[in-house]
């Protein structure tokens, strides 16, 4: 079976190389314009998810050190959110802190510079996991 996903928007942050945190990064959404009319009521949400295509992440691995911090077990790729993946997707729940015309601005995002951007959803919020693994507590 083959997949075909066309992006309807992308990631303008001038990040070229991954920060110690993503947490201080705003990213600018440049959604295409023929879909603008989409966007219409999403800023009543203080926070979305973004599902992006990890365009610089060209091989994967099923084995993993979360983060890439070796003195962290190694782990299988899909209970981390590694990057180097079988189908390179990302998804990240970001703080939207505006709206305007085809362009949201957000917090958190952690994407690269001119990542294309599959969709956007509302975030409904959601309690905290109540079970993490060790090595994920150590990382929060």
């Amino acid at each position: 079976m083959s997949i075909s996903l066309v992006p309807i928007g992308v990631v303008r942050n001038g990040v070229t190389e991954r920060p110690l945190s993503w947490k201080d990064i705003v990213s600018e959404i440049h959604v295409r314009k023929d879909l603008q009319e989409g966007l219409m009521d999403l800023e009543e949400f203080s926070h979305v998810l973004v599902v992006f295509y990890l365009h610089l992440s060209m091989s994967f691995r099923l084995k993993v050190h979360p983060r890439g911090d070796e003195s962290l077990p190694a782990v299988g790729v899909f209970g981390t959110r590694a990057p180097v993946r079988p189908n390179p997707l990302g998804v990240t729940v970001v703080e939207l802190l505006s709206l305007k015309e085809n362009v949201l601005t957000v917090k958190e995002l952690d994407a690269f510079d001119e990542t294309p951007v599959l969709d956007i959803k509302p975030h409904f919020a959601t309690p905290d996991p109540s079970r993490l693994p060790s090595w994920a507590e150590r990382t929060r």
